[in-house]
């Protein structure tokens, strides 16, 4: 080294250099083993890391899903609402308001109370599921509303069989007999509401045998006298013992007497077939109708036939005219009802058929 014109000179020893030769290369080592350390690290845990991010991600989709059930409960819950809604209404158009309350005798059960301890407790437990909570109580009372119109009217048209002197359980046998036999009977197959487990929920079974008897009973009262033969004002013999006309000693007297001229026009009281259109001895000309479950109506003294033999007719179709043949003092249609073979008294017939008459005339848009 020259300094200020002065050489001087260091020397280094072979040992110093074979020192520093070494501190170099196990630097540059050591370098070497971290890079290399620091690469296998990466390869070693690049799979765990992979696992990690996918785990990642399906947690964060799984969240994303459950946020998206949460409102789409909400969504089906306002669907069932805006349906029931619409069935509720198209009930009440048809039926009228459904009765809410409970009277006295009834055994519909009543399940608001439960309900209501119903719904709060899942909406604590589960608030998005409150929606439809809320939807069964209503659908619940719904059903049980219905079950108690269908009861009542059941049990009104079995009064109205009551005063005509009809038994409303021999009635119902009958009509099931008709459903045995399979008489005008079929449709699509409906099976009763199910639950989940695939039992038979009991609201639903009750709603399903009240509808049943209520049709039944509607089903029986139709095959019933429903339409006056002919004008009441004029009635001028009753039913049961009175005295003949013609011997004036005491006799039975098998039906109803309607005065009027000749010619008036008779009609069926009830829907059936005509099962006899001739003379009878005794009765003139007279047709018979057979209706169901061994029930006849029949006309009498008749001027001239208007249906004939084997002919089915409509109640309220005209089958003939008032006439004054076979054993009559005068123009007039006898009319009898008989239940196998038996004459039973017409009358309450003809007043339940005059007090549904009165009804409609009161609200006369009770059946539009």
């Amino acid at each position: 080294m020259r300094s200020q014109g002065q050489v001087r000179f260091i020397r280094v020893s072979s040992r110093l250099q074979k020192r520093v030769a070494a501190g170099v290369v196990g630097v540059a080592l050591a370098w070497v083993l971290s890079i290399a350390g620091m690469a296998f690290w990466q390869w070693h845990q690049a799979p765990d890391n992979a696992a990690l991010l996918k785990r990642q991600a399906k947690v964060e989709t799984a969240e994303n899903r459950v946020a998206a059930y949460r409102k789409g409960v909400g969504d089906v819950a306002q669907d069932l609402a805006r349906r029931q809604d619409f069935i509720e209404k198209m009930v009440q158009a048809h039926l009228g308001e459904l009765p809410k309350d409970q009277r006295a005798g009834e055994t519909v059960s009543n399940s608001q109370s439960e309900a209501a301890q119903t719904v709060h407790k899942i909406s604590a437990a589960i608030p998005e599921a409150a929606g439809l909570a809320q939807m069964e109580a209503r659908q619940l009372a719904f059903v049980e509303s219905l079950t108690r119109y269908a009861d009542r009217k059941a049990n009104e048209d079995a009064g109205r069989m009551r005063r005509m002197g009809i038994n409303p359980d021999v009635m119902l046998a009958a009509v099931g007999r008709s459903e045995i036999r399979g008489e005008a009977m079929g449709g699509p197959l409906l099976p009763l509401f199910t639950g989940r487990d695939g039992g038979l929920d009991p609201r639903f079974a009750r709603l399903g045998a009240s509808l049943a008897r209520m049709s039944a009973l509607q089903l029986g009262l139709s095959r019933l006298p429903q339409v006056l033969p002919a004008n009441l004002s004029f009635l001028s013999s009753g039913f049961g013992y009175r005295l003949d006309p013609f011997t004036r000693s005491g006799s039975f007297h098998p039906g109803l007497d309607f005065r009027g001229p000749i010619g008036a026009p008779i009609f069926a009281a009830a829907p059936g077939r005509i099962t006899f259109a001739a003379r009878k001895a005794g009765y003139g000309n007279c047709v018979e109708i057979t209706h169901a479950d061994g029930l006849i109506t029949r006309y009498a003294h008749m001027s001239a036939f208007r249906a004939r033999l084997g002919q089915s007719v409509g109640a309220g179709q005209m089958i003939g005219a008032i006439g004054s043949t076979g054993r009559s003092t005068g123009p007039h249609l006898h009319f009898e009802v008989r239940v196998h073979d038996r004459a039973i008294n017409p009358r309450p017939f003809l007043e339940a058929i005059a007090h549904v008459s009165e009804e409609n005339r009161a609200n006369p848009t009770a059946n539009d």
